[in-house]
């Protein structure tokens, strides 16, 4: 029934000029042409396909048959294959391009990953000659192909092991492979166009090709978007293999691909990692600079060059490690404000690489003025106190010392004062103080005095550090790890610092200290420790008085408040002994405390 409806309407349209085709003729060739295909009758239709009289009917209807034939040639098994291959191939060559890319593009649109890698590899290489074949259209016609291309690959699992990626078991790998393969020619053109404008502009009149030198290039303009669009998916999100542990990585090299793609469509890479400092000039055309240049992708492209030393050939020796620092920064602002694992490591990746390169000791205090120097320890601070993951957290409390290390004395000073002020948590605070300790144990040695962490300089910071945030009302538990930190940087400037030389300033201010810090903080322990005592009397007698059968069943579970925080409900046992261990840690806070008032008491004899 579907083959004689295709005969009759072919026979039909045989007599009519191609622009006297009735919409009701391509309906019934449509579904009649589908429905022979479908049905197997697919060497029928290669053979109606291929007469010299049909060439009009085909040119003009014969896209309506991409459906079931991609379906065919994707199954791979039919029986119908080789007469299904001759169609499609035929139609390629037939057909006008603008409704071939229309219905290819149609035929892209796949939600299963095993689907969407089959049918980027079958259609990369036909959508790419039906846009050679185009004209004036064919910018906007790659662009929304690229986009359509690459929204289909993003719906692609990503390799998460080497070995994942050695056996592209997601089919990320050809994809990818394929799509560089797909745009080659098009940057070849780009580059092209590229070479002969320059030409053109050193041989004629600089103002008679003024207006055309400037015309956006509406083909390096997709080209450009796509190689951004890539950046950002799937490059930021993939973990890239170094050599020594892939020698053949596919993703390493599609990375590599792209940049030099941007490389022949015009770019500097150096202009484009550098762009926080090195304000580009305005491009005419369409595309804002932030849509044109995404942050995103150019954080990015920061990562491959600094951390994975692609193209790195191509960026001039005459910057300075500081220099590039400086321009990383903003890039490394940008990851590690995000929640995404793959962005934060690669933020943390890229601030350690551009830090290595940097002198110990050689960062002013003037780049405290620059506010990305101040942001990123801010949300460093934030991976190592609330990442879930342990191995993040690790690796951003290696990069925070890091950058420590890499300031010089009046510059840690400045930031140890700005941290202990932002910070808002004691483990962090903790280790600013550990820092300070570290700084004027350095001073102290012969030789090696500084103004910043010794005398006048040093008090400010001391005051800060030997307080509690809330007096004696201060919650000794939460702030256990900065408390333990300021006694023991006492403790360490008591035993250090003679009487006599006094060269942190410590004897005159210590009158102060204790009337500050030593006093209250004695109070707050004694508070504590009553308050706490009181509670592990109250949970003990409960327990007892269900031990004799006081307490119904629904009490095994207990409740118990601690100031005004409610502790988490879990049994009596467990509430005694995490009421143990709170005592425990007060009687650990005051032996330190103890032991200071004796070395001073001590020092003030002698």
């Amino acid at each position: 029934m579907a083959l004689e409806q295709l005969s009759d309407v072919v026979q039909r349209c045989q007599a009519l000029p191609s622009d006297s085709y009735s919409t009701e003729d391509y309906d019934v060739f449509t579904i009649a042409g589908r429905s022979c295909i479908e049905e197997g009758n697919s060497a029928q239709v290669l053979s109606i396909v291929l007469d010299e009289k049909n060439q009009d009917i085909v040119r003009c209807m014969g896209w309506n048959l991409l459906p079931p034939l991609i379906a065919v040639l994707l199954k791979k098994e039919d029986k119908n294959l080789p007469q299904c291959l001759a169609i499609f191939n035929h139609l390629l060559q037939t057909c006008r391009p603008k409704e071939l890319l229309i219905g290819l593009l149609e035929q892209l649109e796949h939600d299963d990953p095993d689907t969407i890698a089959e049918s980027l590899h079958l259609l990369l290489n036909p959508l790419q000659r039906v846009l050679l074949c185009l004209g004036g259209r064919k910018p906007s016609s790659l662009g929304m192909t690229l986009s359509s291309v690459l929204d289909q690959v993003a719906k692609l699992p990503l390799p998460g092991t080497k070995e994942q990626e050695e056996d592209d078991v997601f089919s990320l790998c050809r994809c990818c492979t394929d799509l560089i393969d797909f745009v080659r020619p098009f940057v070849d053109e780009a580059k092209q166009n590229l070479l002969t404008t320059k030409t053109q502009s050193e041989n004629v009149d600089r103002t008679a090709v003024g207006q055309d030198g400037e015309k956006e290039d509406e083909l390096r303009t997709e080209l450009l978007k796509f190689c951004m669009k890539t950046l950002s998916h799937p490059l930021l999100e993939v973990q890239l293999r170094d050599p020594d542990t892939l020698p053949l990585s596919p993703l390493r090299t599609f990375a590599t691909e792209i940049l030099d793609t941007l490389r022949a469509i015009g770019e500097s890479l150096p202009s484009l990692v550098y762009q926080p400092l090195l304000r580009r000039k305005q491009v005419p055309g369409f595309l804002e600079e932030e849509v044109r240049y995404p942050k995103e992708s150019l954080a990015s492209l920061a990562h491959l060059v600094f951390v994975h030393h692609l193209a790195a050939d191509t960026f001039p020796s005459v910057f300075s490690p500081v220099f590039s620092l400086r321009c990383t920064m903003e890039h490394i602002l940008l990851l590690l404000s995000r929640t995404e694992d793959c962005r934060l490591q690669k933020g943390l990746e890229l601030y350690e690489k551009s830090l290595v390169r940097v002198e110990d000791g050689s960062l002013p205090a003037d780049l405290l003025e620059i506010k990305t120097f101040l942001t990123v320890p801010q949300n460093l601070v934030k991976v190592m106190t609330m990442c879930p993951s342990h191995d993040l957290r690790t690796r951003g409390l290696k990069v925070f010392q890091l950058s420590i290390d890499k300031f010089d004395t009046e510059a840690k000073y400045r930031f140890f004062q700005y941290m202990l002020k932002t910070s808002h948590h004691s483990g962090v605070e903790g280790y600013i103080i550990k820092n300070i300790r570290n700084q004027i144990d350095a001073a102290l040695q012969p030789g090696n005095g500084n103004t910043w962490f010794e005398g006048v300089h040093m008090l400010p910071l001391l005051r800060k550090v030997l307080s509690l945030p809330d007096g004696p009302e201060t919650d000794l538990l939460q702030y256990l790890d900065r408390i333990m930190e300021s006694l023991n940087l006492l403790r360490y400037l008591v035993i250090r610092d003679k009487v006599t030389e006094n060269q942190t300033g410590i004897w005159t201010e210590l009158y102060k200290i204790e009337d500050s810090f030593m006093k209250p903080l004695r109070v707050g322990i004694n508070m504590s420790r009553a308050h706490y005592e009181r509670e592990l009397h109250s949970t003990m007698e409960t327990k007892k008085n269900k031990a004799k059968g006081a307490a119904t069943a629904e009490e095994s579970v207990l409740s118990v408040s601690v100031g005004d925080e409610k502790l988490p409900n879990m049994t009596s046992d467990s509430q005694i002994q995490a009421l143990h261990s709170a005592l425990h840690t007060f009687d650990m806070i005051e032996s330190v405390l103890v032991r200071i008032e004796e070395l001073v008491e001590v020092k003030e004899d002698l």
